[in-house]
């Protein structure tokens, strides 16, 4: 007789499990805790077997049924049905294995420890609020060009252009990851080209008028904060680095007898070591800054914790408290500032510039030069340089 669903609810708890059978192999099967699950007995190539169908109340008579006639139907096909429920529990796990955001995340996890903190937190943004919720379940090897297309396009719906662009770029090294282990057979971000808005390009922002720019260094001298900001903003023109390698600047990177700061290649841009020959003026801003990073790791540590390094945010917000709009001056506008002057004021050669700017510097043969190329010349550059400020701060 056929269990109805007051019986299912009446049905008590006993002290050991118990069965309330429903019929054909159905049955409800109770627990001393008062748990209830629906079960299948059947019997397949001479075996005894069960079939777990579910959780009472959850999971209804009339469901339990239903999924019963099911087994019972791959029973006349002669399929085991505890054997095909394994199988697609397995496909959907090599599914998933195969997803656009496991091969993402695998890709992440690999390629990307060696990148700056801030790259690494653009690059999660743009995959977990771009990517994932439009593309993340879909099988990477079934990614077409028009389903990555229409992911782009909605970012560039908001007007994130710039956005759009770097996500097809993440995208485009995610399949080539994917081709080079097997996974896919061709990358879809590559049929992609010319098919998003072109962004408008803007330069980052610097001062590059020497009257201008003498007035930028009698503000920095004049700033209010803490010592730790003040001194990293008054160092900023003179090694002009780009901004997260004088934030991540460490005592250890410094020999400050040989007047040399050296930047390990895992922090460049380039990955290639850096020498920043430091001037006079440079080394007096860096002991006096000594006190202020005493037994710390960074020479400008974080004020939320002396095991980090100040945010990336102190200089920009240390320029905005001095008056400097976001077009007016960057951090990173520094570089622009000395590589300017330098060339248009002071003459020095421009492959010497470009040398300590870090840039990819090739000679006549298209060779890369070595980091220690023109080191004397630009030693006594970041002299000049550092003397040359101090000029225009005493004109200012």
């Amino acid at each position: 007789m056929s269990l109805t669903n007051t019986q299912c609810i009446n049905a008590k708890p006993k002290d050991k499990p118990y069965k309330a059978a429903d019929g054909h192999g159905l049955y409800l099967f109770i627990q001393p805790n008062g748990a209830k699950y629906w079960r299948f007995s059947y019997r397949f190539n001479s075996k005894q077997k069960t079939l777990a169908l579910g959780v009472y109340p959850a999971t209804s008579i009339k469901m339990a049924r239903v999924e019963r006639d099911k087994a019972k139907a791959l029973m006349a096909q002669g399929v085991d049905p505890s054997e095909d429920r394994r199988d697609q529990k397995a496909g959907r796990m090599e599914n998933s294995a195969q997803s656009f955001q496991f091969v993402a995340n695998d890709w992440f996890d690999r390629k990307m420890a060696q990148k700056s903190d801030s790259h690494r937190v653009r690059t999660h943004r743009i995959l977990e609020k771009d990517l994932y919720p439009y593309i993340g379940h879909i099988a990477i090897a079934s990614v077409t060009p028009q389903i990555l297309l229409k992911a782009l396009r909605r970012i560039e719906g908001r007007g994130a252009i710039d956005t759009a662009h770097k996500a097809k770029h993440v995208s485009n090294q995610i399949f080539r990851y994917a081709l080079a282990s097997g996974l896919v057979e061709r990358d879809p971000a590559a049929d992609l080209t010319g098919a998003l808005q072109t962004p408008t390009r803007t330069h980052l922002s610097a001062i590059t008028e020497p009257k201008e720019f003498g007035g930028l260094l009698l503000a920095i001298d004049g700033f209010m904060g803490t010592p730790t900001v003040y001194h990293a903003l008054k160092l900023a023109p003179l090694v002009f680095a780009r901004p997260t390698e004088l934030r991540h600047m460490e005592w250890s990177e410094l020999n400050l007898e040989q007047a040399r700061w050296v930047i390990p290649a895992e922090k460049m841009k380039m990955k290639v070591e850096h020498i920043v020959p430091l001037s006079t003026q440079a080394i007096e801003i860096i002991k006096e800054q000594e006190p202020y990073s005493v037994g710390t790791r960074y020479v400008f540590p974080s004020a939320r914790g002396k095991s980090r390094a100040m945010s990336e945010n102190a200089v920009r917000v240390a320029l905005r408290t001095l008056g400097f709009t976001n077009e007016q001056m960057t951090g990173h506008g520094f570089r622009a500032s000395a590589r300017t002057m330098l060339d248009e004021v002071l003459h020095y050669r421009v492959e010497v510039i470009e040398m300590q700017l870090a840039h990819a510097v090739k000679d006549t043969l298209g060779r890369a030069y070595n980091r220690t190329q023109y080191m004397d010349q630009r030693t006594e550059m970041m002299q000049a340089w550092a003397d040359y400020l101090d000029t225009l701060r005493a004109a200012g």
